[in-house]
């Protein structure tokens, strides 16, 4: 009985997400953190958005797409009508928007998955609407507007490399 309880906490412990808020007071910070974040990104991993409309989604993909290197970060925009972009840059970054998507199958039936566990990078906005569809090792941001340009960001890292970018973040 002693061995489960020890192997349970165990267990536990390995599987615990790190979970970091961050404050960022306006575009420029906003802008700054993406570019970090997509400094430190590596083939396969996923980025998950969530926030509101108006939350500033696009505006950290292109900044996460300028850290990555990509050379024109003008040309990322949203992808609600066409529900992925593709970009090129030091990692291929693949730029998903399931808003208008009823739910996790149709993003599966889209091919997500060849996506989410390829060799580029993964970035979804509205993430929430597909979670059953996502892998568990995953950045998720989770993104407050708290001013006219300020936001929260709640970021949630699960899996090893994610939970180093998280730590590297905060």
């Amino acid at each position: 009985m002693y061995f489960c309880a020890f192997l349970w906490l165990n267990l536990s412990f390995v599987f615990m997400p790190v979970t970091k808020a961050i404050d960022l007071s306006d575009l420029a910070a906003t802008e700054d953190f993406g570019r970090r974040l997509g400094s430190l990104l590596f083939p396969g991993a996923v980025v998950a958005l969530v926030g509101q409309l108006g939350a500033g989604k696009t505006h950290l993909t292109r900044a996460i797409a300028e850290g990555l290197g990509v050379k024109n970060p003008a040309v990322v925009n949203s992808p609600t009508f066409v529900l992925i972009q593709e970009y090129s840059a030091r990692l291929p970054i693949y730029h998903f928007d399931t808003y208008r998507l009823p739910g996790p199958q149709e993003f599966t039936d889209l091919g997500a998955d060849e996506y989410l566990h390829g060799d580029g990078v993964c970035v979804i906005e509205w993430a929430d609407k597909v979670p059953g569809a996502l892998p568990a090792d995953r950045l998720t941001i989770a993104i407050t507007i708290t001013g006219p340009t300020a936001r929260r960001l709640e970021v949630t890292a699960t899996g090893t490399r994610h939970e180093d970018i998280a730590n590297t973040l905060s």
